[in-house]
């Protein structure tokens, strides 16, 4: 059973390889990249980490999908210097510099919906019968442009819900309530935009109970960060993401008073990795574990420390990322084998169940009433050997739908702009979100980019 990853070259591909145990149907792990240089940085971590499918490298897409089984879309389009550009231009016009949250998010959408749907029309003619796991950002956006081309094969993934459902199973279990079966999770939203809106221990919802206990309230980051107040007064636990819309103002004059963006942090870190990495290969896979500690322990510092959150918990970052929600995904769509237990292993018995209960970004249908049938959205779905089901959700309050109707607005905006390369349709996705506050503002931030990334620009047919 084939593997390919798209963006093979990438930083953290090695904790895909490292999940896949000996038990795995996998047999084959193809790396695609459009750089031959990280590609082989890449190759030389996983060649010292030796427990896992043979592995092999490519900059052929064709020759990295045919027949492939999974394709995993890691892609980042322009690398980590767009993702610079995407931040310094709005903190230049005094709005939001985020990646996927905001205006960067829309200018990241723009260079990179024309590569996601080339890289979707290859998958349909070399790989039919392949399912598709995007987690390539805006992961909402892009999945939901893939499947223009590809419909429902096309399912996108995150690992924000699944942390912040852990956290808030972890602060409940210190209030002593123990579940015979796994907690059954009521989460709502898009991508980097949702929302836990219940846990269910046993047929009980005990939210309620986190949420009224200061010391288990404490305890998730999420409530840290936005505010216990806040997360009272709304009812749920927000994603971290939707610190940007709660605290925008606080996120917005930390971000710009930090010495660098997160963009700039991670593109000097990873820049010293791929070249110390090419000069020594033989030190390459405890380099990349150094490096990698360091970006986990980063990860939204900024906020973190405007919030008062404090530092990360241990056991938030031992909890099993993206790529664990790649390969349960994986495991369930093949009709329960494992793809990161040995066979006979006590955690899994080298099985899944028949099917299993995931958060992910999936094709709306009525899953969540007050958003298109087409939209993509991030809920719980159930996924065997059949595909992927969404679940039917509660109805939303007005405050949470139309914030997520807005978003979803400018979503489909962008996609649709940068098919089209409708100017008018980038003006007013950028207009319409709720983080930029002016037209004005939004005509400045598509001038910007149009400027300063030639993906962007490409999209107009500017020369």
């Amino acid at each position: 059973m084939k593997l390919t990853i798209l963006g093979g070259g990438g930083f953290r591909v090695p904790l895909v390889y490292r999940a896949l145990a000996s038990g795995s149907p996998i047999t084959e792990v193809v790396l695609h990249d459009v750089s031959g240089g990280r590609l082989a940085a890449i190759r030389a971590v996983l060649a010292q980490l030796a427990t896992a499918p043979a592995v092999r490298t490519t900059t052929d897409l064709d020759d990295a999908l045919a027949d492939a089984r999974f394709v995993f879309s890691a892609i980042r389009v322009d690398g980590l210097a767009g993702r610079t550009v995407d931040e310094r231009v709005a903190l230049s016009c005094g709005v939001l510099g985020q990646e996927t949250t905001g205006p960067g998010g829309i200018a990241f959408g723009l260079r990179t919906v024309p590569v996601a749907l080339r890289v979707a029309e290859r998958v349909a003619a070399v790989a039919p019968d392949a399912w598709v796991i995007n987690f390539t950002n805006p992961a909402g956006m892009i999945t939901e442009a893939m499947q223009r081309v590809l419909g429902e094969r096309v399912i996108g993934i995150c690992d924000s819900p699944i942390g912040l459902a852990h956290r808030a199973a972890r602060a409940l279990s210190g209030l002593g309530v123990a579940a015979a079966e796994e907690p059954v999770v009521e989460y709502v939203g898009l991508n980097h935009l949702g929302w836990l809106r219940g846990l269910r221990v046993d047929g009980v919802d005990r939210l309620p109970d986190l949420l009224a206990d200061d010391a288990a309230l404490a305890s998730v980051e999420e409530a840290r960060l936005v505010g216990p107040d806040w997360v009272r007064a709304i009812g749920a636990l927000p994603n971290e993401y939707l610190y940007y819309f709660y605290r925008t103002r606080d996120a917005v004059a930390a971000i710009g008073a930090a010495a660098s963006t997160r963009g700039e942090y991670l593109l000097d870190q990873q820049d010293r990795f791929y070249a110390d990495t090419a000069a020594d290969p033989g030190g390459a896979l405890e380099r990349w574990i150094r490096v990698h500690a360091e970006r986990d322990a980063s990860y939204m510092a900024e906020s973190r420390e405007a919030s008062g959150a404090g530092e990360r918990a241990v056991e938030d970052l031992a909890v099993g990322g993206y790529q664990q929600v790649a390969l349960d995904l994986m495991a369930a769509l093949s009709g329960g084998a494992s793809l990161t237990h040995p066979a006979g292993s006590a955690s899994s018995a080298g099985f899944h169940p028949p099917s299993r209960t995931m958060i992910l970004d999936v094709r709306n249908g009525a899953a969540v009433p007050g958003l298109p049938a087409d939209a993509v959205v991030e809920v719980p779905c159930l996924v065997g050997a059949h595909g992927v089901t969404p679940l039917a959700t509660a109805p939303l309050p007005l405050a949470m739908l139309g914030l997520l109707q807005q978003v979803k607005a400018v979503e489909q905006d962008t996609i649709e702009a940068a098919v089209t390369g409708s100017e008018a349709l980038a003006l007013r996705a950028f207009a319409q979100h709720p983080l930029v506050d002016s037209v004005g503002v939004a005509q400045e931030l598509l001038r910007g980019y149009r400027a300063r990334i030639p993906g962007v620009a490409a999209v107009f047919g500017d020369s």
